[in-house]
């Protein structure tokens, strides 16, 4: 295959192309490094296998440039983070929305199937669980921009649904639950790199709220090995598939973990939502996915458990 990945150099996208280029395929990166790094890319960009295209996805013509010859598309561009999305709420929307488009025009022009990775914000307030795949959106007012970003990977995901039905192109759609690892960064709000940077430091590691929301937290090896896998299996097109781990933690609970992981003496220091996001900030209690349809496809489960996605990150922060 010869495979456009945007977003390649963030962190989930610079992982799949690492991923894509090992299993013998030819990769295009497409990023405009406003959240990626180079560093996390550089290891393949001299690679032959491997073209690399500084541009954004809000570009038709750095889009067709990087598409060129392309087969497949996985689609991870995106605004990400809690943090990013509330601080430059226009700037997200308009990546989310009409990057998506753009990247979207030009894979029905040229005939290549797309995967794109949603969001387990899809769900919105919805926070029952485990959430499977066809459960009903709860969601609040747009004037809060947590669920403006929701509306808006909803909306993609019903661009894809209508290409895939009316155009018959061929698409996938991967919503992804918290995933972490190496090349994390937690500059965007991203909890488990933040609250092990702090605990390396020796800094008061802070757990926004009580403490008592609760998350299920995947590796990355694991969300690529699945988005791989998705982004070629024959009974997956025209699907979403929810990606996640089971592994149920408390917010609370992950940093007296980390703090073990670490060896470190930090105090955990609770910190009122609106202290950090502001007025209009709403926490879910719970988010956990129902992977059966995954399972079903794939025969997907994670390789790792919470303890080994700690160590991991860990083991990357402290290099």
């Amino acid at each position: 295959m010869r495979v456009l990945v945007t977003g390649g150099a963030g962190f989930i996208g610079s992982h799949l192309a690492e991923r894509l280029v090992g299993d013998g395929h030819e990769v295009s990166i497409l990023d405009d490094l406003s959240t990626g790094r180079l560093e996390s890319i550089a290891h393949l960009v001299d690679d032959p296998r491997v073209d690399w295209h500084l541009g954004s996805v809000l570009d038709p013509a750095a889009v067709a440039a990087a598409m060129a010859g392309c087969t497949h598309v996985a689609h991870l561009a995106a605004a990400v983070g809690v943090r990013l999305v509330i601080e430059r709420p226009l700037e997200s929307l308009q990546t989310n929305l009409r990057g998506s488009l753009t990247v979207l025009d030009e894979a029905h022009r040229v005939g290549a199937r797309v995967l794109f990775t949603s969001s387990s914000e899809v769900y919105g307030r919805n926070d029952e669980g485990p959430l499977h795949e066809d459960d009903d959106r709860r969601i609040g007012t747009p004037q809060v921009s947590r669920w403006s970003y929701s509306e808006a990977k909803a909306v993609v995901e019903a661009l894809l649904h209508a290409h895939h039905r009316q155009s018959g192109l061929e698409t996938v759609t991967a919503r992804l639950f918290n995933t972490v690892g190496p090349r994390q960064t937690g500059l965007y709000g991203m909890v488990v790199p933040r609250l092990v940077s702090q605990a390396l430091r020796g800094d008061p590691m802070t757990v926004y709220g009580d403490g008592s929301a609760s998350r299920c937290f995947c590796h990355v090896d694991d969300v690529v090995d699945a988005l791989a896998a998705l982004l070629v299996h024959p009974e997956a097109t025209g699907r979403v598939v929810n990606v996640g781990s089971t592994e149920e933690v408390s917010v609370e609970e992950l940093a007296h973990r980390i703090r073990a992981v670490t060896g470190s003496s930090s105090k955990i220091e609770y910190v009122p939502f609106e202290q950090v996001y502001g007025p209009d900030f709403e926490e879910m209690p719970r988010r956990v996915p129902d992977t059966t349809r995954i399972q079903g496809l794939l025969g997907w489960t994670p390789a790792h458990d919470l303890d080994a996605i700690l160590r991991d990150v860990v083991a990357d922060l402290r290099s």
